[in-house]
Order: structure tokens, then sequence, then C-alpha cells
């Protein structure tokens, strides 16, 4: 019997490892240049950064494996070859990018520090808290997201109440697409099939239950924690579109911080400046154990797949804090653009290999997933060539692929090839 304190336990956690530097700096940015199309860039964020995650914990609550399970299905090659490529591309983007948005919000406004400073002392304690695996991350992780969820909801509340709503024009074209791609960047679909990994085994070290009953409290966890994410993301986008007339972006700190200037200006305005000071304190101690996170579940995949060696986790602890303090002194935007190309590649695939596990197996067999997963990697290449060198050529091939003007030339040919692998499978099997 699964009990109440259970769900909220578990949804608190879920919530806790989803909530990193991205789900806090992208939404205001987002509302920011959406103006007055506010809620149609929100619907196209939530797909990629609310709605897919949340399938991925449904898909975990119906495996309850591991992330290897997630691409067994097209081949255990494959499989092993996508985690290693997640947990390299964890240590590289996401990990390092909590140091630059600690450094943006909470360190250089108050003290003024270089980039490089802040992300070799921030990646000298992630290392020390990954190697020492102490019991303070855990203290950190139970009493410091209320105190953040507390503090954003009054940034949105007393935001909203106190301005005008949505002043400023749109700068999209087409917002849904905007919303959709810039959810990408959360990296909230690859926390999914990782996260949900490290639930599945919190959940068996510590209830006792059925397959059954664990299943039913992922999924209700999950659906609470998704639940919270949108409030959020749906708030401090709208709290960005209505504060784009009255918060000049550019002008406190680098042209190139406009995500943390912007967050700094509606927390100063919503909070005064305590209050900002608290909730920049907060989200450093979130950004630096989401970092933990990161490197310490690093550490342990690659231990695990080298004979279960201490050695191997150490080493992959070190080198995991040497990247993060070589990428971690860019700045926040910069690593949002070297991330697009690998987003753009692996994102798709993350999107149909959650919801390929998550639909009936009698529509997902091993054929289903490998035509699949395929498809989608031959159509997002287009999109990663286009990002990374444009000619007139690839336009041509690109204008003729429906959706591939908006990076998304994947979702047809994966749809068309779900449909007739299963059509085939059907008639012939």
């Amino acid at each position: 019997m699964i009990k109440t304190k259970d769900l909220f336990i578990t949804s608190f956690a879920l919530f806790s490892l989803f909530f990193g530097a991205g789900n806090l700096l992208l939404p205001p940015l987002l509302g920011y240049n959406a103006g007055q199309h506010w809620f149609w860039v929100t619907l196209g964020f939530v797909i990629t950064a609310v709605a897919i995650p949340i399938i991925g914990i449904y898909a975990h609550a119906k495996l309850q494996g591991t992330l290897y399970d997630f691409g067994k299905k097209v081949s255990p090659t494959f499989s092993l070859i996508y985690c290693v490529l997640i947990y390299l591309i964890a240590v590289a983007i996401p990990s390092p990018r909590t140091a630059a948005a600690t450094h943006e919000i909470a360190i250089h406004p108050n003290f003024g520090t270089t980039p490089l400073l802040t992300s070799s002392v921030y990646f000298i304690l992630v290392l020390i808290f990954a190697l020492n695996r102490s019991k303070i991350l855990n203290i950190i992780g139970k009493y410091l997201t209320p105190f953040i969820v507390l503090t954003l909801m009054l940034v949105i509340g007393i935001g909203l109440y106190s301005t005008q709503m949505i002043t400023n024009p749109t700068k999209m074209k087409t917002p849904i697409i905007n919303g959709v791609l810039e959810g990408y960047q959360t990296f909230d679909a690859i926390a999914a099939v990782v996260v949900g990994a490290v639930i599945i085994i919190s959940i068996n070290l510590k209830i006792e239950a059925s397959f059954e009953a664990k299943k039913d409290l992922i999924k209700k966890s999950g659906l609470i924690a998704g639940f919270a994410l949108f409030i959020i993301y749906a708030g401090l986008i709208a709290v960005g579109a209505s504060y784009g007339a009255e918060i000049d972006i550019n002008s406190t700190l680098d042209n190139d911080m406009q995500r943390a200037n912007l967050l700094i200006g509606i927390s100063t305005k919503a909070l005064g400046a305590f209050g900002y000071s608290i909730l920049s304190v907060l989200i450093a101690l979130a950004c630096f154990t989401t970092a933990v996170g990161i490197v310490t579940g690093t550490a342990d995949y690659f231990k695990g797949l080298i004979n279960n060696s201490q050695t191997v986790y150490v080493v992959t602890a070190i080198v995991a804090c040497v990247i993060g303090v070589v990428v971690g002194q860019l700045d926040f935007n910069t690593i949002i653009v070297v991330a697009i190309p690998v987003l753009l590649l692996i994102y798709p695939i993350t999107i149909v290999l959650i919801i390929l596990n998550a639909i009936p197996n009698k529509w997902a067999s091993s054929l289903v997933f490998r035509v699949v997963v395929v498809l989608t990697l031959l159509f997002s290449i287009p999109d990663v060539i286009g990002f990374l060198s444009p000619s007139d050529g690839l336009s041509k091939v690109v204008s003729i692929i429906p959706f591939a003007k908006h990076s998304l030339g994947w979702v047809l040919p994966a749809l068309v090839g779900f449909l007739l692998a299963n059509l085939f499978q059907k008639k012939y099997t």
C-alpha cells in the first residue's frame, strides 16, 4: 500500500531533479520576446518542457528499469551508445550551465568576480560533494525547493499583480514553434529518462510494494511534478512578457546576459533588493545540487559499466568537473548556442524513445522502434547541418521536407514510419 506521504515525497523529488538553471532563466526571456503572444509560446514550451518529460516519467513507471531499457528494443549497441552520449552531454552542457547561471545571477552582480574563478571554485566544491556523497545534499534538497517555489510564486504573483499585462509587441513569427524549440533547452526530456531511473532505484530501496502500486505512485508523482513545472513556467513567461516594456535587459551586464538581467530586474521589482538576494542564494544552491547530481549520476554509470570500479568513479567525477570548469566559464547564452546542434540531434531521438516506451507494447515492437528511431535520426541531421553550415543546396532539400524550416523535419517521417511499420507487422507477421 502506497502512503500519501510517499506520493508527495516522490513528487517533490521529481520536481527537485527537474528544476535547474534552464528552467528558471529560459521562460522570462521567452515571454519577453513573445509579448502579447505569450500564451501561444507557453503552449509550445509546455509540449517539450512539461508534456514530453512527464510522458517520460510514465514510461519509466511502465518499464521500472534503467536508462538502458529505453533504447534496447532498437539494439543493445544503440542503447549503450545512447546512454553514453546522454551522460556525456549532461556533464558537458547542463552541468556547466548551472555554474554559468550561478555566476550571472548570484555571484557577478554581488562580487564582480570572473567566470573562470566562479566555475573553478564551483566545481571544486561539486567534486568534494560528489566524492564524499554528503548527507548535506539530502538536507538541502529537502528544504531548499519549497523555499525556491515559494519565492518564485511570490515573484510571479506580485509581478502579475503590480504591472499592466502585456505591453510589448511580439518579436516572433511562429510563437508555438519558438516555444517548442526553446523547450529543448530545458533538457527536461533528457532529464526525464535520466532522473526517472534514479527515482526507480530510490523507490525500490525505500518502499515495499507491488509492481502496479509502484507504477501508480510514479505516474501520479509525475503528474504532480509536471503541474508544478507548468505553473512556474507559465507564470515566468507571463511575467517576462508583462515586464518587457519596463526593464532594459541590456543595461546592467554584458548583452549576452539578457536572461539573467531580466530575471534580476523582475525579482528586484517584485521583491526588492533583499528579496532578490534571497532568491539568488537559493538559486545558486539549487544549481549546485543539480550539478552534483549530474556528476554523481554520470560517475555511477561509468563505474557500473566498467567492473563497478571505484577508481573509475573518481576519475569520471574529476573529468566531469574539469569539463565543468572549462565550459562553465562561458556565459549562459553562449552555452545555449553551443547546445543547439546537440539538442537538434539528441532531443528528437529522446522524444520518440519516450513516446514509444509509453504507448502499449502491441504498437511498439522492436521493428517499430528501429524504423522510427532511424527515420528520426536521418531527418534530424539536416537541422544540425543547417545550423552548423547552412548552404543553398541544403535549403532546397529542407524546403521540400514538411516542418523542416522550423527544425521539426523529423516529425512527419517518424509518424509515417510508425504507421507503416505497424501496418507491415500486422499484415506479414
